[in-house]
């Protein structure tokens, strides 16, 4: 079984500052892969080669056996901040992508409006973002994201900025479209409970250069409930191995820097 996305011994450089080190990271499609690690390590810039925004010194990149040269439709992105256009309304900003191509407007249209039905935002279709609170815009985000149907969705801390309970909320909200879509997923976060709750597989990066450390395959299944998975019998031996893991990594740099 082939990669759906494939990173081999991808190196990078900012001014002769080693930022990844010999990167090799195999993806295998409608799998959920979580990238954590310390500030710093090299987890954005991932995201941001597999997006085509730009290109390693050393080492290859693949997506569906193509190598990814530039930013393409089939690879889509979410950032932390959702990054609306404040002079359209939800629905034109949901399909702002299509429309810059030919389309459908009433195809498109009725497939954004069913984007933003999953994601609670009926009857928010004509609203403003400076209407919106910031799990709102944030849904929109997601809603975009998904429209154009990405072989691949690359998500940079989507929820980093949200209060717990509508984080919570969001992290179910894209489990269900995950589930229902099986669009292959890389997710950054600095946050481990996120990790254990979203991922089939959780990436552990050292800090400065960024390497890829350990990996946790997560034995829980994907039918997974936010407020029971704390009773599975693992759930505290791998919270606190990856914990321990990451704070290690995050030490270590402190140390020696």
């Amino acid at each position: 079984m082939s990669a759906h996305i494939s990173l081999k011994k991808i190196s990078l450089f900012f001014e002769q500052h080693r930022v990844l080190d010999n990167i090799n990271l195999d993806i295998f499609k409608g799998e959920f892969v979580v990238l954590l690690g310390p500030s710093g390590c090299g987890k954005s810039t991932i995201l941001n080669l597999l997006a085509g925004f730009y290109q390693p010194q050393q080492g290859t990149i693949f997506c569906n056996e193509r190598s990814v040269q530039q930013p393409d439709p089939s690879r889509g992105m979410i950032f932390q901040q959702p990054n609306l256009f404040p002079w359209l309304n939800v629905l034109d900003n949901v399909t702002f992508g299509p429309r810059l191509s030919k389309h459908n407007r009433e195809l498109v249209n009725a497939r954004a409006r069913e984007w933003l039905k999953r994601v609670g935002l009926a009857g928010f279709e004509d609203h403003f973002p400076w209407q919106l609170s910031g799990g709102m815009k944030q849904r929109v985000a997601l809603a975009r994201a998904w429209l154009p149907g990405p072989e691949v969705l690359l998500l940079d801390e989507p929820f980093g900025a949200l209060d717990a309970q509508t984080r919570m909320m969001m992290q179910e909200l894209l489990r269900d479209a995950w589930l229902e879509n099986q669009t292959t997923l890389l997710f950054v976060t600095h946050d481990v409970d996120e990790a254990l709750f979203l991922a089939d597989r959780v990436l552990i990066m050292s800090a400065h250069p960024g390497r890829i450390v350990d990996e946790v395959t997560l034995p829980f299944g994907r039918q997974r409930d936010i407020e029971t998975l704390v009773e599975h019998a693992d759930y505290r031996y791998l919270k606190q191995k990856v914990l321990q893991r990451v704070r290690y990594e995050a030490k270590r740099h402190l140390t020696s820097s």
